[in-house]
């Protein structure tokens, strides 16, 4: 089956519509906590504009667990300290309840300990624009090897230059379309921007390729409620990435991450070392920190006001807003 559209919440309500009304009865090794599946096999998903990453929906609109996810990526890490910060579900995936065996950032970064394969396609495509090789693995022969509690359900990430615009193929195995998709397309389309920044050109457009796309019985009602909600206004996709290097900011931002995930403040304004583009993230994860201490005081919603005040970019303030209700 192949689904093109404009925006992750298009997407998202053509895929989940053709999952609900198919049966509901493939038992899988998560359906003693999930229940059976329904489930399509060989989906292509097309997101022609991967800017249009973040749904609008009220229960899909999960900013901060998706911007965790991807800076748990870009840390190089597998640590599970870091991600259950944002998705407490992770602990069922550790092998040794420190970090979390299939954990991309690793493999992405230091594949089999010795390979940046970010550094390596950069390079081949700076050489090469027109190569068809640009492709990074996560899914790994070892994999099978031996038995974990999870290993990748991504196989590769492919890149290709043309037109002067980056366009990005992810090959799954398998994929949840309720839980893990929406989190997936925001993390490899922004990963698919810094290396369109990286290698000085455009962003293309996003092709997502599944073996199995599924929906468990146990989300079937919630996905239900996502598409009798109705359409989200899509006319607000997330910014530009600037123009430039975007490494020296990750790392400012994986440092205040660092920070805020450990209960230390940020002392240094926010606008004297990042600008308003990746300053809004850091300003994310500043209220995720306060939500993060559940019962919202005077004090903390006065700080969630000013920090959605200061947020340059218009698309997230509606995020603020839902999790204070």
């Amino acid at each position: 089956m192949f689904i093109s559209e404009p925006t992750l919440d298009d997407l998202m309500h053509k895929v989940l519509t053709e999952l609900i009304n198919r049966p509901c009865n493939l038992i899988s090794s998560r359906s003693s906590k999930l229940g059976p599946t329904s489930e399509m096999l060989g989906v292509m998903l097309h997101l022609q504009n991967p800017r249009y990453r973040l749904s609008r929906d009220e229960a899909k609109g999960t900013v901060f667990s998706a911007l965790g996810e991807l800076l748990w990526y870009l840390s190089k890490k597998n640590e599970l300290e870091f991600i259950t910060y944002y998705i407490k579900a992770y602990e069922n995936e550790s092998d040794d309840m420190k970090t979390v065996y299939g954990g991309y950032g690793p493999r992405i970064f230091n594949f089999r300990g010795k390979l940046n394969q970010i550094e390596n396609v950069i390079n081949l495509l700076t050489k090469k624009a027109t190569s068809r090789k640009a492709v990074i693995q996560l899914f790994d022969a070892e994999d099978l090897a031996e038995t974990h509690k999870e290993i990748p359900c991504t196989c590769t990430l492919q890149f290709f230059i043309r037109e002067d615009r980056l366009h990005m193929f992810t090959s799954m195995r398998s994929n949840d379309a309720y839980r893990g998709l929406p989190h997936d397309i925001f993390a490899f389309t922004m990963i698919q921007e810094i290396m369109a920044r990286s290698l000085n050109i455009e962003i293309g457009e996003y092709h997502h390729a599944v073996g199995s796309l599924h929906l468990y019985e146990k989300d079937k009602n919630k996905a239900e409620e996502y598409i009798n909600a109705g359409f989200q206004p899509t006319t607000f996709p997330m910014p530009e990435m600037p123009v430039g290097q975007p490494w020296e900011a990750i790392q400012i931002l994986l440092d205040i991450e660092y920070d805020l995930r450990n209960g230390r403040p940020i002392d240094i304004p926010l606008q004297e070392r990042l600008t308003p583009y990746w300053a809004d993230f850091a300003r994310l994860l500043q209220a995720y920190s306060i939500f993060k201490k559940n019962k919202l005081k005077e004090d903390n919603i006065n700080q969630l006001n000013a920090i959605k005040k200061s947020l340059s970019a218009d698309v997230y303030k509606t995020y603020i807003t839902k999790r204070k209700k």
